[in-house]
């Protein structure tokens, strides 16, 4: 899902970097009034995880590979806010450092993953978490289809801007995207489902979605 450059149009890229410096600039103004002494080193080590657990390609099919996202995951420890942020220093290091996307698209990929696929994480997990019996299965369970979801919805986004572009029509371009990011979302579920599942045996203070009382999860996507 990591767009080159010359791929998407200028107006898409400047619009989504514009999406993406908002995004992390509000991540950095509330992060510094309520990120708590414990949650700045969990934000770190989560951005490290998710950058090397991107690293590792795992093969879907037809040539197709496909690697862990990680919103949902960074969203359900520490709201979709900090998983912006977290997935930006992912997404820049890439970027700058691995020639992982392009420079231009940066603001595309960081809006996509970012944005697209935090904020849908976290916010089907706080619906289905509130409507739902407060019982760690049934909350691992949520995590799975929040986590699917998110790569489903992102690589459509994706895909409608490739259409916006004029790179592809859409009934070339969609049904492919989807179908393939159907088989990575199951990859994307069983790592992020793993992770809420050792950490809710072990530590399960870490978990943002966890422990935002139910009255207030719908309200902490914002």
């Amino acid at each position: 899902m990591h767009l080159p450059d010359n791929l998407v149009s200028l107006e898409i890229n400047a619009g989504a970097a514009t999406a993406s410096v908002l995004a992390v600039g509000a991540a950095l103004w509330r992060g510094s009034k309520t990120l708590t002494e414990r949650q700045v080193p969990l934000l770190g080590s989560t951005a490290a995880f998710i950058f090397a657990a991107q690293m590792l390609n795992f093969p879907v099919g037809a040539g197709v590979s496909g690697h862990f996202l990680g919103a949902t995951l960074a969203a359900m420890l520490l709201g979709p806010l900090n998983a912006c942020l977290i997935m930006a220093v992912v997404l820049i290091i890439q970027c700058l450092g691995f020639v992982d996307g392009g420079v231009t698209a940066l603001g595309s990929n960081i809006f996509n993953m970012g944005i697209v696929g935090g904020f849908v994480g976290y916010g089907l997990l706080a619906a289905f978490s509130k409507m739902l019996p407060r019982k760690r299965a049934v909350f691992i369970g949520v995590t799975f289809v929040a986590a699917w979801a998110s790569v489903m919805v992102a690589s459509a986004v994706c895909a409608l801007e490739l259409v916006f572009s004029g790179r592809s029509a859409m009934e070339n371009i969609l049904p492919p995207m989807l179908a393939f990011h159907a088989v990575i979302g199951l990859g994307e579920g069983v790592i992020t489902c793993a992770m809420a599942s050792m950490l809710l045996a072990v530590r399960p203070d870490l978990v943002q979605a966890w422990n935002t009382p139910r009255e207030h999860l719908a309200g902490s996507v914002a």
